[in-house]
Formats: structure tokens, sequence, C-alpha cells
């Protein structure tokens, strides 16, 4: 992911404000509320719903306050959708709960773990760098292993030209010469891979499972996140830091409101191949996942209530599986 643009404030019906810095406090909130009711549930689910309940609505707000940055200024289509989506689920799954789903706890733990994992590298500086580094060396060497040799320079300016925002101050940013301007491509804290690898630990350590088996289903979801988010920077900082996408370059452009057509590789390769391709991927991971720790149903088994409105049982076909594959490994119950 890129940061394209400086701007981070919206106007909405002639009312400014920065939709990233109002989410801020809502974002503590929400954490607080799902891990409290985590917590009240080790003693009593009947309480821990109508706190779970808060932390839902709570949910929707943020959802709700983070669209326009998502629409109006990343342009997203998968993550604006997503954002919108996301709030009416979150009321839904807070009066599903309150009114006695309790399976919804589950969900609730798993929301909570994974703010647990995700908000450190969101708002500790250091870790927040360490990573970002991390990734953009392995992209370099990845560059370097087919043959190219990518400039690194900070994320705030290079020869005069500003690159990025000031909330990225790091060695982050490939800068590519030989177009009609210098091109450069940003690695932010949502280009990491964190975000997915956090929705994937909290779900698989929410679970009832023995511990042994969802470590292991944990690091081969890590690793696979890990690796194919590598790879997709990598596709992305060279299709458009070299230009190699510019297809349908007026119709892109109009459709995202673009004013550079040095853009619509990015716009191409990023907003519509790399986004809808990884919605694919961790669907198919999620499915994959399930194989080897059927427990994992219970959320995947809710969410799809929550968006198609029918009950499924997933548990029965996923154990089969499993008992079907051969003998359980020492240890694992």
């Amino acid at each position: 992911m890129s940061e394209t643009v400086l701007q981070t404030g919206v106007d909405i019906a002639g009312l400014s404000f920065d939709p990233v810095t109002v989410s801020e406090p809502l974002m503590w909130l929400v954490l607080a509320a799902f891990l409290g009711s985590v917590a009240v549930a080790q003693y009593d689910e009947e309480l821990a719903r109508p706190v779970g309940t808060v932390g839902w609505v709570l949910f929707a707000a943020y959802w709700l306050v983070l669209a326009p940055h998502f629409i109006l200024i990343q342009k997203s289509v998968v993550e604006g959708l997503g954002s919108v989506i996301a709030v009416p689920l979150s009321l839904y799954t807070g009066y599903l709960l309150w009114n006695g789903r309790e399976s919804l706890l589950v969900l609730t733990r798993a929301i909570g773990i994974m703010g647990v994992i995700y908000v450190p590298f969101l708002t500790i500086g250091p870790l927040r760098q360490t990573i970002i580094e991390v990734v953009t060396d392995q992209v370099v060497f990845l560059m370097t292993l087919i043959g190219y040799d990518p400039m690194v320079v900070d994320g705030l300016s290079h020869n005069g030209i500003d690159i990025a925002s000031k909330q990225y101050p790091y060695e982050n940013t490939f800068w590519f010469d030989g177009n009609e301007r210098p091109i450069t491509y940003t690695i932010i804290l949502a280009c990491t891979g964190i975000g997915s690898i956090s929705i994937f630990a909290g779900g698989i350590l929410a679970v009832k499972a023995p511990w042994r088996r969802k470590l292991r289903v944990l690091v081969v979801a890590v690793g696979i996140i890990y690796v194919l988010n590598l790879i997709r920077n990598l596709g992305i900082a060279l299709a458009f830091g070299l230009q190699k996408a510019q297809f349908f370059p007026g119709t892109v452009m109009a459709l995202f409101g673009l004013s550079d057509a040095q853009l619509v590789s990015y716009y191409i390769v990023d907003r519509m191949l790399a986004q809808f391709g990884s919605v694919i991927v961790l669907v198919g991971l999620t499915w994959v996942l399930m194989r080897e720790l059927p427990e994992l149903t219970v959320i995947v088994e809710d969410l799809l209530f929550l968006v198609t409105g029918t009950e499924y049982d997933l548990g029965t076909t996923f154990e089969k599986d499993q008992s079907e594959s051969g003998p359980a490994t020492p240890g694992d119950d």
C-alpha cells in the first residue's frame, strides 16, 4: 500500500474532520469493551453478553467513522464497502448477543484478541517502525533475486520532493526513476500483513481447542499470510514503479477520480487485483484451516448467519474430514 496523498481529513455536508483521528478513542473503547467481555465471561457468561453488546455498538461507530477515510481518501472498493457493511453487521451482532446468542461470545473474544495483537503495532512507534522496515528489507531482497536493484529512501522526501505522510519517517519508500515523474511506493503498516495475521490469530486463539493444535495452525496461517503479503508488495511495487499496468487509463481515472495517469497502474494492481485477490485467498485459507482446526467453524457459522440469516452446521463436516484423515497426533488432546 502506498500513501499517494497527504490529505487525511474529509469534508461531509460542510463538516470537516479527520476520520483516523476521531476513530482512535473509539478503538480504545472497543478494545476495552471486548476484553471486558472476555474477562467477565470467565465468571458469568450472562453478564458478559451486555458488556460484549456495548463493544459491538462501539465497533459499529468505529467503522462508521472510518468509512469516509477508505471511500474518499484511500479510494478502496474492498475496504470502503467492507467498512460500510461492517456498521449494520456489528449492530446486528450486538442485537443477537444481547438476545441470547451466546456462541457470539467466541467471535467477541476473537476480536478482542485481534486488538491485543494489532493495536501495539498501531500505537507503539518503535514496534511499528521495526515491522515496516523488516518488510521493506525483505521486499528489497525479493527484488534483487529477480534482477532489480531498487532505491529505498525515507518516507519524508527525496531530492526535494515530498513523498508521504510524516507518520512514517522510516526507510520504507521505493523510488523509481525513468518515468514522466519519479514514482514512489511506500510500505506502511497496512502493507505488513499484520492486520490479516491478527484477524486469523484472534480467531485461532479464541476457540476452545488443544493448545498444541492451535499453535500448529497459527504458525501455518501466519507463515502463509506473511509470504503471500511479501509477494503482493513485490508485485504492486514493480507494476506501479515500472508502469506495467497502464490498462484502460481513461476508465480507471474516471472510476477512482484520479488526476495523475501514472497512478493507473497502482490502482489496477493494488485497489483492484490485490485487494480482491486477498479476499479470495483469505477465504480459501480459512477453509483449509478449518480442516485442521474444526473448532473454528463456530466463528464461521456465526459470520455466515450474520450475512445470510441461515443457520449452518459446518462443524460436523470438518470434524468428519479430520477423523478420516487419520489418527490424532499424540499430545493433541
